[in-house]
Formats: C-alpha cells, sequence, structure tokens
C-alpha cells in the first residue's frame, strides 16, 4: 500500500461523502491529506515502521493517520468499504457529468434509484428527470447531450495531447478584431502532467463575435452551452473546453482564479480576508472599492506577495516564497543545451547516428549523448559488448567529422531483476555516458528495487539514473521504493538523476526533481529520442522541472559543454 495508492483511497473517500452530503470541511481534509502523501518523498509504510507520527506531516491530524495505518495494516479502510456499500460507484460517474455535481447525484440515487450511466440516460429519454425537485427540462437535456462522453470525459489527456489544439484556438481568437487578450487558464496553464477540461479566457468589444469563431472552429465538434459571457464547447478527442469572455478590469483576477490551483487559490482567499479585502474573478474589493484586477501581478503585488509562476501554484511552499521575494528564476527551453537519451538504428531508433547528430544541431544543441539499450531489451535488438563496441567505434567516427556539437558515445543500461547490471564494468568504463534504468521487473517488492537502483547507484561508472521510477502515466504505475533513500545515495555518490521529456513518462515527477534540487543533485532533462522529431518533446520535461521549482542552474544539460564535462565520470 504505497503514497498513491493511500491518496487515491482518500480521494475516493471525500467523492462518496460528498455525494452523501457530508460535512465540506471533513472532505476537504480527506483531499488535502492525498495531496501531502502524493508530495512526500518517504513512503508511509516506512514512516510507521520507523515508528514516525504522521501528525508531524502538514494537514494529517490524529483521524486521518489512523486511517492511513489502518490502510498499510490492512490493505482495507472499513469506512470506505461502508461507504462503497452505500453507494454503488457508478453514482460517482454520474456526479461527474456537467451541470449534475454530487448533490444532484445523490437525488437521482435516493429518489429514482438511479446507479449508474445507462440507468440515467433511460430516466432522461423517459422524462423523468425533469419532475424531480431542483431540476428542470434543461438539466434533463443537458444530461442526454452529454452522458455518451461521460466514459471519456473521466479520462485525462496528456498536456502534448491537448497543447497543439489550444495553441490553435488560442491563435484563431487572437486574430479577432475584437479581441484584445486570449490566455488558456486552468491545469493547462499550470503546464500539469495530464489535464482535463479546458479554459480560455478573453476580453473583446464583441463577445458574440469571439463566441461564433469558437463555434465554428475546425477543431470544435459542438457547442455544449452558450451564455452571455461563458460559452462550453466539446473539441475532436472529446477534450471538453469552456470560453469566459471577461471585462478588462477583471481579467488579471479572472486569470489567477481560472488557473487555480484550488489549494492555491484557499490561501490567497484567506490572505485576502485577513487584509479585509475580497478576493474573487472579477477583482480584489475593500467593499465596492476594486483595489487590485487588471493584471494578475497587481493583485498578488496588491496581498504582499510577489507573481508567482502557474506552474508553482499548488499551495506547496510558494507562498513563504512569494512573500520573502525568493521566486525562483524557472529554467526554459532556451537553457538547454544538450540531450543525453537517445537512441538509432542500430536498437530501436528510426534514424541513424547522422541523422540525429544533424537533428540536435538543428535544434541548437551543443553536446549530445548517443544511448542505445544494452541487450537485455531483446524487443528493441539491444546491444551486447561486441555490438555496443563497434556502435561506439561508429559513433566516434561520424563525431569526428562534425563540427560544432559534441557527441558522446553512451548507452541506456538496464539494472536487471537480480540487482546486477546488464554489461560489464569493462565495457561501462569505455563509455563516455552510463544512463542505468529499470525496465523490467518493477513489480518487485521494494526491498529489492532499492538493492537494484543501490547497485547502480554505487557502480561508479554510472552516470545517471534514468527515468528512475519506470512509470508511464495513465497505464503503469512506477515501482515502488523510498525515494528519499535514493536520491540520498545518487546524491552521496555524485549520480545525476534524469527528468525523461517524453510525455508519457515525466520520470522524475515535479515532487522528486524538486526533493533532488534540495540535496543539491544535478538533473538532466532528456528526450528518450528514437527519432529526430522525437528531440522535440524536450520542451515537455521543461515543464515538468518548473513545476518543481527548478532554474537553469539546477539543470546540468543548460550548462556550457566546458562546464558540463566536469561532471563525467
Amino acid at each position: 500500500m504505497n503514497n498513491e495508492r493511500i491518496a487515491s483511497q482518500f480521494d475516493e473517500l471525500a467523492d462518496l461523502l460528498e455525494i452523501q452530503g457530508a460535512n465540506p470541511f471533513r472532505i476537504r481534509a480527506y483531499r488535502n491529506a492525498s495531496r501531502t502523501l502524493e508530495g512526500i518523498t518517504d513512503s508511509v509504510s516506512s514512516l510507521l515502521e520507523e515508528g514516525t507520527d504522521l501528525t508531524e506531516l502538514s494537514g494529517i491530524g490524529k483521524d486521518l493517520a489512523a486511517k492511513i495505518a489502518e490502510l498499510v495494516e490492512s490493505g482495507t479502510l472499513e469506512q470506505l468499504e461502508e461507504l462503497k456499500a452505500e453507494v454503488p460507484p457508478g453514482v460517482l460517474d454520474i456526479m461527474r457529468l456537467p451541470g449534475v455535481g454530487p448533490k444532484k447525484a445523490a437525488t437521482l440515487f435516493k429518489e429514482l434509484n438511479i446507479t449508474n450511466l445507462d440507468e440515467l440516460k433511460a430516466a432522461a429519454q423517459a422524462g423523468e428527470i425533469q419532475n424531480l425537485k431542483g431540476f428542470a427540462k434543461k438539466t434533463e437535456d443537458s444530461i442526454l447531450a452529454n452522458i455518451d462522453q461521460a466514459a471519456k470525459s473521466k479520462e485525462r489527456t496528456f498536456f502534448a495531447t491537448a497543447e497543439p489544439l489550444v495553441e490553435q484556438i488560442v491563435e484563431t481568437l487572437a486574430a479577432l478584431a475584437s479581441t484584445q487578450q486570449v490566455t488558456p487558464a486552468g491545469s493547462f496553464r499550470r503546464r500539469k502532467e495530464t489535464v482535463g477540461d479546458l479554459d480560455i479566457l478573453v476580453t473583446s468589444d464583441d463577445v458574440d463575435e469571439v463566441m461564433d469563431a469558437l463555434a465554428n472552429h475546425d477543431l470544435v465538434e459542438e457547442v455544449l452551452q452558450r451564455g452571455e459571457t461563458k460559452q462550453r464547447v466539446r473539441l475532436i478527442k472529446g477534450l471538453e473546453m469552456d470560453l469566459r469572455v471577461v471585462p478588462a478590469k477583471s481579467y488579471g483576477a479572472a486569470m489567477q482564479y481560472f488557473t487555480g490551483s484550488k489549494e492555491h487559490n484557499i490561501v490567497m482567499r484567506k490572505r485576502a480576508q485577513k487584509q479585509n479585502l475580497e478576493l474573487n474573478e472579477y477583482g480584489l474589493f475593500s467593499g465596492e472599492e476594486s483595489v487590485a484586477g487588471e493584471t494578475e501581478e497587481e493583485v498578488y503585488e496588491a496581498l504582499g506577495l510577489a507573481w508567482v509562476p502557474p506552474e508553482l501554484r499548488e499551495d506547496r511552499g510558494e507562498f513563504e516564497l512569494a512573500e520573502n521575494n525568493r521566486l525562483p528564476e524557472l529554467v526554459t527551453l532556451d537553457d538547454i543545451r544538450g540531450d543525453l537519451h537517445m537512441h538509432t538504428t542500430a536498437t530501436d531508433g528510426t534514424a541513424t547516428i547522422e541523422e540525429m547528430i544533424d537533428a540536435a544541431k538543428k535544434r541548437g544543441r551543443k553536446y549530445i549523448a548517443i544511448t542505445d539499450h544494452s541487450k537485455r531489451v531483446t524487443m528493441a535488438n539491444g546491444l551486447d559488448a561486441d555490438r555496443l563496441r563497434t556502435h561506439w567505434n561508429e559513433i566516434r567516427e561520424v563525431a569526428e567529422k562534425t563540427k560544432g556539437i559534441q557527441v558522446l558515445c553512451g548507452i541506456e543500461c538496464d539494472i536487471l531483476e537480480d540487482a546486477t547490471l546488464d554489461l560489464p564494468d569493462d565495457v561501462l568504463e569505455e563509455a563516455d555516458w552510463v544512463l542505468a534504468v529499470l525496465h523490467y521487473g518493477l513489480k518487485q517488492d521494494k526491498q529489492q528495487i532499492h538493492k537494484r537502483l543501490m547497485t547502480a547507484i554505487k557502480n561508479p561508472n554510472v552516470d545517471i539514473i534514468g527515468h528512475p521510477t519506470g512509470r508511464i502515466i495513465g497505464k503503469r504505475p512506477g515501482a515502488e521504493m523510498e525515494m528519499s533513500e535514493i536520491l540520498k545515495a545518487a546524491a552521496d555518490h555524485e549520480v545525476m538523476m534524469e527528468i525523461n521529456a517524453h510525455p508519457s513518462r515525466l520520470d522524475l515527477h515535479a515532487q522528486h526533481a524538486a526533493a533532488a534540487k534540495d540535496l543539491g543533485i544535478p538533473i538532466v532533462i532528456s528526450t528518450d529520442a528514437h527519432s529526430t522529431s522525437g528531440m522535440d518533446v524536450m520542451r515537455y520535461g521543461v515543464f515538468q522541472a518548473r513545476r518543481a521549482g527548478l532554474s537553469a542552474n539546477d539543470i546540468a544539460n543548460s550548462r556550457s559543454w566546458t562546464q558540463f564535462k566536469k561532471l563525467l565520470k
């Protein structure tokens, strides 16, 4: 029962309590506890084994600590099981429908005994819902319009998938003569790994022109709702988007409000209240008088804070930094000078050595490492010692003829299930760059995972641990490990850690990367490119680093070649 699983249990518990109309402060306590558990590097099971008082963790009181202990010891939570027996799981799906929410889902369940989306659809088609108190025909029509997309709307989409859609729509709206400002908001603006519904804020002299332009956009499949200043549409790929047209005097306040996160905004509102002010999406007010609202900067300044970059707005220490004007200058894509994880046709890449080098040069890289797979990855035609040495000779021959870029002979070396490395030391000693990774056996117990990683970290030839947990977002959880111990060992042995920039990996995730920074571990953002176009994902790794609060100084491959080569073993 690792932290992620415990956190998901608390989220489900909060959802079920919301259906039952429980105390909102109690519900919020479970959601806050979930965030706390996702954000710590130590596993709570280990903390309990060591006798640590869990109430020392932020947002964890005695009751929550006891429930965590119950989950760790038994694998289940009695309260959650009781609630699941009372509320069928399909009711949670109903709750998440646009315009429904927990109260209406509870009414549908209690009054009509509707327990899933199929039953809801049948009731709506029969006209039974509009007769319920608090409902109307408009609600019933909305349910029918949205229910077939409900399964898709539960799924989150990779940021990288949503990005080109958002950019095209922003470009279209920004080109309108009536439009002054257009900006995405929500989790998209915070550059989260995955996004749900999308938000766009606009200031314009002609609301109808803006809404018509969105409604007629090639990427829009259907207009779901249209009001005086708000429009909701469904895009291709099942994504839904809210457009809000706001007055210029409120644009900054609306940006702050709709960017979130919810936890960040709660602190902002409480901060305003302590100053006898009110903060909402329309502005910052002292009574009826507007204090700030036109720009985000003036809203934060009026509350005694430096402007907080959207990626940091998660209530994870940003307020203390903003109060003291110590927010980091976050790394940008322009800071990146090297790419140290890529593949060629020698294993499972689609481009030759020459093509990968040329593509890196075109992207402004000053140094790269070619890191094809070791032999354990048979499905990728992994390299044994003889083939690898031949491959390195080919790399050196090409590199000697190439000007303007340094090319390292590297290897992505598997850390095997028996806690040995996939290639002998005499081979690894010849490498310029050794990237050690977990690919197989990710379900081994954390003791064995720890042993495997420590084997790599302590090996004097290993430069870096690549995609350290091995997770695939939404498909495969990472290996269970004590990340704090792994990071401490990496710091002690001067081993770097990777943020793998592929949108399905983004591993290390932000909280672990922030912990690595605190230990002084250089982070390398790499693309893991298997083609020349694969190098373009570097931006997503940079976004992940920004969410971790990393500056260029924290990123090893933001250094010049002269500076970087001092880190090589």
